[in-house]
């Protein structure tokens, strides 16, 4: 079993132990739902955004503890003197060391870039779940999820009024998505192995129609390399580690975001 069946399986126990406790109606009258998200593809198009999908994890299955000391109210702060195009939270706890309070705590700060959901999907429940405590933008990813799940889930994020990001590794995640006027991100980063290849986006690109927005997902550390995406119709990029790494996320951001002009 890979570390990708470890997570989908744990998840899957986590979710159905969560549906017990917290019951869907308590979540739709919750008062984050009744608010109107912030669209995310409105923001990676904006031509004066910088594009920066930028993330706060503190920690990953392949590399560890990243940053258990950088606060996410710290963070959040920073991004937002950056000017990212939205903000990324892992909200898995087991593996990534996240919480929803990461994300509620960031709302509360962050009322003006949308903010991705970042987790493994693989209920409703959890969409919902996404959109009261007060998510912009759900994941989806297609590497271990059915061409049946991907759709049913996309239309419920759309119904409830959230943006999806669908991440694929190859063609044939690719071929599982109906693409049209969808945000498609394309992981570089192997989820069975954590590898890392950047070609993954530039091979991938060529498949994905005008009309959908292109995210660079993982591995990027050079504002160069964002210069060479946009050439291939990239408009979006989640960028992690590179930031998370570091003493002040935020700073190194601001700092990363001055080198793309």
């Amino acid at each position: 079993m890979n570390i990708l069946d470890k997570i989908i399986a744990h998840k899957k126990r986590e979710v159905a132990l969560q549906k017990t406790e917290v019951e869907l109606k308590r979540l739709v009258e919750s008062p984050a739902f009744k608010r109107t998200p912030i669209s995310l593809m409105d923001s990676l198009r904006d031509p004066n955004g910088t594009g920066i999908i930028a993330e706060y994890k503190r920690q990953s299955p392949s590399k560890g503890i990243i940053n258990d000391t950088s606060t996410i109210q710290e963070v959040t702060e920073g991004y937002l003197e950056a000017n990212v195009a939205a903000q990324s939270i892992l909200t898995d706890k087991e593996f990534f060391g996240g919480t929803i309070l990461d994300l509620v705590q960031a709302r509360e700060i962050n009322n003006t870039k949308p903010i991705l959901r970042k987790d493994f999907i693989v209920d409703g429940y959890q969409i919902v779940e996404a959109k009261a405590i007060g998510a912009d933008v759900i994941l989806l990813i297609a590497a271990c999820l059915t061409a049946k799940e991907l759709k049913q889930f996309g239309n419920l994020a759309e119904d409830l009024g959230l943006d999806v990001l669908y991440e694929v590794h190859n063609q044939q995640e690719l071929d599982k998505i109906e693409l049209d006027n969808k945000i498609i991100g394309i992981n570089n980063r192997n989820l069975k192995t954590f590898e890392v290849d950047l070609e993954h986006s530039i091979a991938l690109a060529k498949q994905i129609p005008d009309n959908c927005i292109k995210v660079s997902e993982s591995g990027i550390s050079d504002p160069r390399t964002i210069i060479g995406l946009r050439e291939f119709g990239f408009q979006g990029f989640l960028i992690g580690e590179n930031f998370m790494k570091t003493e002040n996320p935020g700073f190194s951001c601001k700092e990363f975001v001055k080198r793309l002009t």
